[in-house]
Formats: structure tokens, sequence, C-alpha cells
């Protein structure tokens, strides 16, 4: 399936819930927010279904989130549900590790691809700040669980909101001491990240050159995403940049992603999009399903305008209502 522009669709990011058990200043209030009701937000089968449909347009490559969706029961289940589906090459789980050291036998077992950590400080004081919670030690641990797994692919999700550079070099130096992948994103101004000042590739690169050496582009991939990344000598993984403000790559986009209540967006800056929750249980078949996922495809914008705002559509949900 292509857009109207000829872009190739075949990556779909799921958020399983709006539920959370951070609060992280960028992302959501203090007190949280008022929750969707469980009757509204998609069951497994839902989901399951919809995947199908979209393994018919090319689709092949999922990825959950949420809020957290291992705040949601059985998450595995929903994993080898995905699997099982003819198509279907990777289902991956982007998650803030909390929960990992207990759920990550049963996901392995249910056949994760590759898993993604968000974690933006190694000090605790400061994950206690951005998070406003106290889980350091159970996301550490976390990332010790997936390090038991070699065939599952672990990366860890940096967004640079701390002051100083000290911060940056330790958690890029995971990449060091581990097998995995540090990657910074910048800030998108969704939400309450409106709020917060992005920084650019550029300047966390001269910061890490100055302790880590010259860092050195590569051609590989190593996701469903447009991270690139670059290579530090005697780092076990790589450092990669996902540069939505300074280095836009709409031109590349290959994703669509789907709110836990069913909206099935083609653009994460616009509210435009299908309820597919609704058309299911109206009781749509899977044809009608299935072309209402198309239009969606085949509208998606040309690109995104935060830097411009050309617009008057943009996004009113949180990032967490989303999917992150």
């Amino acid at each position: 399936m292509k857009d109207r522009f000829g872009r190739e669709i075949d990556y779909l990011r799921i958020s399983i819930t709006d539920r959370c058990n951070l609060r992280c200043v960028y992302c959501m209030p203090e007190n949280g927010i008022a929750q969707i009701p469980h009757k509204e937000i998609l069951t497994y089968d839902e989901i399951t279904r919809i995947c199908r449909c979209m393994t018919g347009l090319g689709v092949h490559k999922i990825k959950l989130t949420g809020g957290e969706p291992l705040t949601r029961k059985g998450c595995a289940t929903l994993v080898a549900m995905l699997k099982n589906l003819n198509g279907i090459e990777k289902v991956t789980l982007t998650t803030n590790g909390i929960l990992l050291g207990e759920q990550m036998t049963d996901l392995a077992a249910a056949g994760i691809d590759d898993i993604n950590i968000s974690l933006d400080t190694l000090d605790a004081a400061s994950f206690a700040k951005v998070t406003r919670r106290e889980n350091l030690n159970q996301v550490l641990e976390g990332i010790e669980a997936v390090l038991q797994y070699p065939q599952i692919g672990l990366k860890i999700n940096c967004v640079p909101v701390l002051e100083g550079p000290e911060n940056l070099v330790s958690v890029a130096g995971l990449a060091k001491k581990y097998p995995l992948h540090v990657r910074f994103i910048e800030m998108m101004p969704i939400g309450y990240g409106r709020e917060f000042q992005f920084r650019g590739e550029e300047e966390i690169c001269q910061i890490l050159e100055k302790v880590y050496g010259t860092m050195t582009p590569v051609k590989e991939r190593y996701g469903n995403g447009p991270c690139h990344y670059y290579r530090i000598e005697g780092f076990q993984g790589k450092i990669g940049f996902i540069s939505a403000m300074t280095h836009k790559f709409c031109d590349q986009c290959n994703r669509v992603r789907m709110t836990a209540e069913g909206f099935l967006k083609a653009c994460l800056q616009y509210q435009t999009g299908t309820d597919l929750k609704g058309l299911m249980r109206s009781g749509c078949t899977d044809e009608e399903l299935t072309e209402a996922i198309r239009k969606v495809i085949w509208e998606k914008p040309v690109s995104h305008h935060f830097t411009s705002k050309e617009v008057d559509e943009d996004e009113a949900r949180l990032m967490s209502q989303i999917g992150g």
C-alpha cells in the first residue's frame, strides 16, 4: 500500500492503553489524565482483526505502545496473537521498563522481536524529577532482564529534557557498557511537549564526541523507523538520532498510528483519521474495514508543519493518548 505521495506504508504503531505508571513532565500532568473507560478501549480481538486487514495492505511491522503498554493485563498474549498473523514479520514494544522484570519471560515466549525502553537519565534524583516517580532501579532491572535474551533487540530511547551535558554522556554510555543502541529523540511539540525546548542532533554530537571520540555515521538500519546511527570506537552498540524537527524525514515516513480507542491516524500532528472501533462495533465487514484503512493511508499528509504552523488542524490529544 502506497499513499498518494508514493510512500510505502508498512508499519503500524498501536497504543493499547492510555494508562501509565509514570507522570513524565513532558507527557502527562502530575495528577494524571481522565482515563478512557475500559469498554471504549479496543479488545485484543479487535486489534488483531484490524492488523489482519492491514496485512492485506502490506503492513508487516507492528509496534505496541501506550501510555505504558505493560500496565494492560496480558500484553504478552496480544504479542502472540499478532505474531501468529500471516504477513506480520516483526512485533516490537516501547515501554518505560518498570514492569519488564516481571513480564519479560512471557514476552520472550510470545515472540517479541525488539524492545525499546524510554529512559531519560541514569541519575535517581533527576529521574524522580522528570517522571515524578522513584522507579529508576526497576527500569535498570528491566534492561538487565531484556539482555538475558540476546535474540531480542534492545534500544534505549532518551528525550534530552535535562540541562547539562552529564546526563547525555551517561545515557550514551549504556551503548558502551551493553550490546544495545541508545537513541536521542528530539522533543515534539505535542501536548505538554510544547512547553520544552528540543535539543538538536548537532549539539548532542558535539557533547558526546568531546568525551567518547569521533562519531562515524553508519548506513545500516536498526529498526522500523527513521532513526540514523553513528558508530563510536569501543562501543558495543550504536548511538542513534530521531530528529523530526531539525532533520525532517516526512518524505520517508512509512507509518500510521492507532489510538487505544481505535482511531487510526496517518500523521502525528493532525487530528484527522478514522474511527475503526465505531465501524467494527456497528457491524462492518472486513472489506469495509480494509477500505476505511486504505482511505486513511492514501490521504496521509505530505508532512508535518510543527515548525511553521501552517495549519489549524493540530492534534489536541496528549502523547500518552496517541501512543508515543
